[in-house]
């Protein structure tokens, strides 16, 4: 391990490597702002230029680098505008937009950025330690335990619902898994509820769904409501970047905890920084008490350094199964992979023996990039914050356009922004009427990769009986049941205490 980590350190500390590092980190920190250009585009994009290089350890990093910068860049837009570039920091919008209309921007992006850099460097660390040891466990994940864990995941509904709207986000979700439905599936190759349309055979698009949701809703907002500043409420406070101790001494154990949990969530083929970023805000919000729940999704810093720690940590785990057993984690990962193919490297368990210098220099590369991303963000803070300062005649216009590009470029095809526009305007009414959307989004992410988990499992086990053999599966699903219930459990016992404090009076 140690000649192999020497190896590794060798090749990434070259300067070839060292501009690749930094050149990927700027193209995926500038891709994750613009919200509809995910990495999956831009990397499938680069894998000609990737392969143009010829070094298959030069090529990976440069990947990587566009992946890891990505997922750390894609905050932005949903701290700004509340337009969730890419899945994985859907999440990062229920409390960093709050904060951004709070005034507090600045801040929001400072901690968005120490969050990521701390959860990148802390699962790049865990990936060099464990990673031969934690691909044996994840290979112990199956389709039911899949089914399982995305069960677990909508789970987090809890933790996007006020007092007694438990009810309402029960009924969003079930809508979010109704329109993941639309279009084929693994499982069945005629099409879905498509009415006919040719355009819907693939289904919704996730970015169209997302910007309709959020963007979208907050445009309409802008117009509909006159109370709104015309500087979008950042106010003079746009220059308060500095995270305070207090500040510092509440996100230190929100940190420390979301980086081994997302980095766990990472490592299991599947799961990926979307479902890692809401596991890792609904855990959050129920483990803290009283006022400090209250305000999450109102702008809490704790909502806000979970799921961006959460899901920089799962990116940098979801390279365990890819590089120790060969199977993607997520969408990107499997473009990867066919990079790695192409440049005629097998990755598995002999990626280790066979090829040292790749793997240990994509991993070294991991901590190079993290470090370069933070100054790469850190310094553009202020910069970036001022968009808030534009005038919201001027604001509204630029929502809009990043709304409907994004929309347009995710599947290159005009329906989808009928689409947009008409989810976008049920959306809002929803919003008027005290429907939280998040749950929404959560059943539509989760809901093809449940329904193709599913299916597989009751092929493999000729039924449901897999929910009882599998123990681990069962497990799952009694944590998932526990989540969904215990926000009401904890609401009826207060209720108790609170009778017997006045029956005592």
């Amino acid at each position: 391990m140690l000649e192999g980590i020497l190896q590794g350190l060798e090749t990434a500390l070259s300067i070839q490597n060292l501009l690749l590092v930094v050149a990927g980190c700027l193209i995926g920190t500038i891709i994750g702002m613009l919200p509809g250009l995910g990495p999956m585009s831009i990397i499938a994009i680069m894998i000609p230029v990737a392969i143009k290089i010829g070094d298959p350890s030069a090529a990976l990093i440069l990947l990587a680098g566009v992946y890891y910068g990505a997922i750390f860049g894609g905050s932005t837009s949903s701290i700004l505008i509340n337009a969730p570039g890419i899945a994985g920091t859907v999440a990062t919008a229920f409390d960093g937009y709050p904060l951004a209309r709070k005034g507090k921007a600045g801040k929001a992006l400072t901690i968005a950025a120490v969050s990521s850099f701390i959860g990148g460097t802390v699962g790049a660390i865990l990936l060099m330690g464990f990673a031969p040891a934690l691909a044996s466990v994840a290979l112990l994940f199956h389709s039911a335990e899949y089914f399982a864990l995305m069960v677990v995941g909508l789970s987090a509904i809890s933790a996007f619902t006020g007092t007694g709207h438990v009810a309402k986000a029960l009924m969003m979700t079930v809508l979010g898994l109704l329109l993941a439905t639309m279009g084929e599936s693994a499982q069945f190759n005629a099409p879905r509820f498509t009415m006919g349309i040719m355009d819907l055979q693939s289904g919704i698009s996730f970015i169209t769904l997302a910007m309709a949701l959020f963007a979208l809703p907050e445009a309409l907002y802008l117009v509909l409501d006159p109370k709104r500043s015309n500087t979008g409420g950042a106010g003079d406070k746009i220059k308060d970047l500095r995270i305070t101790k207090a500040e510092a001494r509440q996100i230190a154990p929100v940190i420390a905890r979301q980086s081994i949990q997302g980095f766990l969530i990472g490592v299991m083929p599947g799961a990926g920084a979307t479902l890692a970023s809401f596991l890792g805000y609904a855990v959050e919000r129920n483990l803290v008490k009283g006022d400090e729940r209250a305000e999450f999704g109102k702008g809490s810093i704790k909502g806000l350094a979970a799921p961006e720690t959460a899901n920089n940590a799962a990116c940098t785990g979801s390279f365990v199964p890819l590089l120790t057993l060969g199977i993607p984690g997520s969408g990107t990962t499997a473009i990867l992979l066919g990079a790695l193919i192409a440049l005629n490297v097998t990755p598995g368990p002999r990626l280790m023996i066979d090829n040292p210098e790749i793997f240990w220099s994509v991993i070294i590369s991991m901590y190079i990039g993290n470090v370069v991303l933070l100054i790469l963000n850190l310094p553009l803070i202020p910069y970036i914050a001022k968009l808030l300062l534009v005038p919201r005649n001027y604001l509204i216009p630029f929502i809009l356009f990043f709304t409907m590009m994004g929309s347009y470029i995710g599947q290159n095809n005009s329906t989808e922004l009928l689409i947009l526009t008409g989810m976008g305007i049920v959306a809002t009414i929803m919003r008027f009427a005290g429907f939280p959307l998040a749950p929404m989004l959560i059943g539509f992410i989760l809901g093809q990769m449940l329904e193709d988990n599913f299916g597989r499992a009751m092929n493999l086990y000729d039924g449901i009986s897999f929910m009882r053999e599998r123990p681990m599966t069962t497990g799952l699903l009694v944590i998932a049941v526990v989540l969904i219930f215990l926000p009401s459990i904890r609401e009826q016992l207060a209720a108790w205490r609170r009778r017997g404090v006045a029956d005592g009076d």
